[in-house]
């Protein structure tokens, strides 16, 4: 049989906590098309020159940039859109505009002074069959489901990190990831965002937030059974020693203090489906968590 990461990914029960790629802040470039390489910024139909330099802009900057595409092998218009979107916590904002030429892109300011803002949230699925298979083939279901619910708030999108957990929805713009989302299940993701609430069994973490601090509110909402979004911002964070931190939250019901500890999965395995060999990644254990009296 042919190997697929993310099917190994669920039978192995990979932890999906403290895995969502750090992002801040975002820029979205509408590319339909095919994206033809693993790096989809500079091989695609975007111009590679303009691709290359919008991303060292973007990443010196601290923004992720990403190609977007409507669900499905859509035509290509003259004018494209693109979108700015800030993740982090009391800033979450979308700004939407467009552009004709590739080229017009290099004056985009990486602030969010342009653009018209938006309060529609936008789900990005993952679909980049170059970068993985499991992309694609879990991916582009999950799109087609979504843009059934909601047509113009859903994009296909290139890779965002985590091949194994596909296929991955990404809400903006929380930066919100959820791994191994399924089209039959996608309504559910769809009503708890707009009813502010995440859902947790399938929360890789939120996009703003370092790997420790999205493991360490993973234990906190399990703890309180706490679904509400913004219901845990983080007070303060501190490295204890060289694999641990301590976390603490705010939260209605008082102050709640949660350590973790960073090591490596006991068992290697093949995280993406054209890996060489075997790695051994990342995971986070629960060393104390203290809640309020």
């Amino acid at each position: 049989m042919t190997f697929r990461c993310s099917v190994a990914a669920e039978e192995r029960g990979d932890p999906r906590e403290g895995t969502a790629s750090p992002a801040p802040r975002w820029l979205l470039v509408e590319q339909p098309g095919p994206w033809s390489g693993r790096d989809a910024m500079r091989q695609s139909g975007l111009d590679p020159a303009v691709g290359d330099a919008l991303s060292r802009r973007a990443s010196a900057a601290g923004v992720r940039p990403m190609l977007i595409r409507r669900p499905g092998r859509t035509v290509p218009d003259s004018r494209r859109r693109w979108a700015y979107v800030d993740s982090r916590p009391g800033y979450e904002q979308v700004r939407w505009g467009e552009f004709e030429r590739d080229a017009e892109l290099l004056g985009l300011p990486m602030d969010g002074a342009v653009g018209t803002p938006s309060t529609e949230p936008l789900y990005l699925v993952c679909t980049h069959g170059r970068h993985d298979q499991c992309c694609a083939i879990r991916g582009r279901p999950v799109a087609e489901a979504l843009a059934a619910l909601r047509p113009e708030q859903t994009w296909e999108c290139s890779h965002v990190g985590g091949d194994r957990f596909a296929a991955n929805l990404v809400v903006l713009p929380h930066g919100l990831y959820y791994a191994h989302v399924s089209a039959p299940t996608v309504a559910r993701f769809v009503t708890a965002y707009e009813e502010g609430r995440v859902v947790e069994p399938w929360l890789r973490g939120r996009s703003a937030h370092p790997a420790p601090v999205q493991a360490a509110q993973h234990h906190a909402r399990l703890a309180l059974g706490e679904d509400r979004i913004d219901a845990l911002p983080v007070r303060r964070i501190e490295q204890r020693a060289e694999h641990t931190w301590h976390v603490v939250f705010d939260h209605d019901r008082g102050e709640v203090a949660v350590t973790v500890h960073a090591e490596r999965a006991k068992e290697p395995a093949r995280l993406t489906c054209s890996s060489p060999g075997e790695e051994t990644p990342q995971v986070f254990g629960l060393v104390d968590l203290r809640l309020p009296a």
